[in-house]
């Protein structure tokens, strides 16, 4: 049979991550203080950014940008694949190619002012006290347990999470007797391990590994696209890869040093311990992204703008760029490193001041659309919190849920009832006795909380006498679910809160 080459086209989609959009979701995830610090550490690599005079940064107004298209990295990533043969625009292209960019369209819309947050000087009085910028650690148990309470399981199967997620150690593995705690949730091994696989998909991945190689494992396995040999090198070829024996590794997977270097440079960028991050003991002192004010009636929602500097692009780079649109019109010859490299840095500065105002008009929506829904909470306490998930607030404002859960993480928003996390606000349901609407986890904490803080010191209530009394207000909850609560709000049980006099 003879050796015959053949010319096709074929049409196929790829998982495309442009450095633009990395860039757009890592500036979502950031909260005001880490925002800030990138933005200084910008401001010193790149020297067409520079920080605008206060009195040459016009304020946008993002309660007028709101209303426009916000962007989304997670759907503009699925565009993106999507719309492979689709043209073009010219400003794109101006992005993602070495095409000649028309920069004087470009700083026209990016003029020297371009500010990245609405000011807070009109309202100096609302600034939230020393007191109220001390937030507490979120803790391994509790960060997941928040992800848990998303998931709607079986109440068996709901015992078993807990009693994985109270098994981790500090470094997200877990310790205990799959077995054993499937017996006593009352579920067969194999569900158990289903559920154990159901956790380690959580925020951290691969948090609830049992060792090593299966915390990595875990991690492989989501790599997109999947790279084969890094599963095979883990799997079984662990002790060369602690010897760092990478021809060894690649004479037994018959594959160049050169691939099995690539490999192991992927597994040494996996997190080992997925959870250290959250033993952290230590006080936090944050500062809102956000405020929400109440003016008359209504609620007004500000970005916090104090110490992020507003970014505008360098005159004097400017004024190259213009004497060489000029240049080349007149028909001479321009170009050369030092066009190019300016010319990388302008793409660089733009995308970066796009990308920050995005992150406030996505920020901004997010808050309004929370706001929206959990008006009850802001007039009357957390005790009318209503049930809230990701995928409500997703629907609401047009986004991917894992855009709103980055956009919810380690943001803070300071209201006239005190300064929460925004994922405070998201709840799982619990059902009403007399049919009604269903009511918030976290206000049924809350209830609770209030309930023994005011009772009889000599004769403290048991979680029974809280279940009747939760019934009275149309509450219908377990006893073990009353217990669990009453643990989460770390008070003792009846017996130990009893006191003499």
């Amino acid at each position: 049979m003879g050796i015959q080459l053949k010319q096709g086209l074929r049409q196929q989609q790829n998982l495309v991550m442009t450095p633009q959009l990395q860039q757009a979701i890592k500036l979502l995830q950031l909260n005001h203080m880490e925002l800030a610090e990138l933005i200084n550490q910008e401001l010193t690599e790149n020297p067409v950014l520079e920080e605008a005079a206060e009195n040459e940064a016009p304020e946008d107004n993002l309660a007028t940008a709101a209303g426009d298209e916000t962007f989304d990295p997670e759907i503009q990533q699925q565009t993106d694949e999507a719309s492979q043969v689709q043209e073009p625009k010219p400003e794109e292209q101006s992005l993602a190619g070495k095409d000649e960019v028309n920069w004087d369209a470009y700083l026209e819309d990016y003029n020297e002012g371009s500010g990245s947050a609405p000011s807070m000087k009109e309202t100096p009085d609302e600034t939230p006290t020393y007191e109220n910028t001390l937030t507490k650690t979120t803790s391994l148990e509790e960060h997941l347990q928040w992800q848990l309470s998303m998931l709607n399981l079986m109440e068996n199967e709901q015992r078993l999470a807990s009693l994985i997620i109270a098994g981790l150690n500090d470094d997200g593995y877990f310790e205990g007797d799959l077995a054993t705690i499937a017996a006593q949730s009352g579920i067969e091994l194999e569900d158990a391990e289903e559920v154990l696989k159901m956790i380690q998909l959580f925020d951290p991945i691969g948090i609830g590994a049992r060792n090593l190689k299966e915390c990595l494992l875990i991690q492989a396995r989501l790599l997109q696209p999947r790279v084969p040999e890094v599963e095979t090198i883990i799997e079984h070829h662990m002790v060369e890869l602690e010897k760092h024996n990478i021809p060894a590794i690649a004479k037994a997977l018959n594959i160049p040093i050169e691939k099995a270097a690539e490999a192991q440079r992927i597994i040494h960028e996996f997190e080992p311990r997925p959870g250290h991050v959250f033993t952290e003991p230590d006080t936090q002192y944050i500062q809102p992204d956000i405020f929400i004010q109440k003016v008359g009636e209504q609620y007004v929602i500000h970005m916090n703008d104090d110490g992020i500097p507003r970014l505008r692009v360098s005159n004097y780079y400017k004024s190259i760029v213009q004497k060489e649109n000029a240049a080349t019109a007149a028909g001479k010859e321009t170009g050369g490193k030092a066009k190019e490299y300016v010319q990388d840095k302008l793409r660089a500065a733009l995308w970066l001041i796009r990308s920050i105002q995005n992150r406030q008009k996505t920020i901004f929506k997010v808050t309004e659309a929370i706001l929206a829904r959990q008006r009850d909470f802001f007039e009357k306490g957390a005790r009318y919190l209503k049930p809230m998930v990701l995928k409500d607030i997703a629907a609401d404002v047009g986004m991917h849920e894992s855009t709103i859960s980055r956009v919810t993480t380690n943001k803070y928003v300071h209201t006239p009832v005190g300064t929460f996390e925004l994922k405070y606000f998201f709840n799982s349901s619990i059902a009403s006795s007399d049919g009604g609407e269903a009511v918030a986890s976290s206000a049924v904490k809350e209830r609770i909380k209030q309930m023994i803080t005011k009772e009889d010191p000599k004769r403290p209530l048991s979680d029974q006498q809280l279940v009747d009394l939760l019934a009275k207000e149309n509450v219908d909850i377990a006893r073990r679910t009353v217990a669990k609560y009453r643990e989460m709000l770390h008070i003792l049980p009846s017996s130990k809160r009893k006191r003499a006099f």
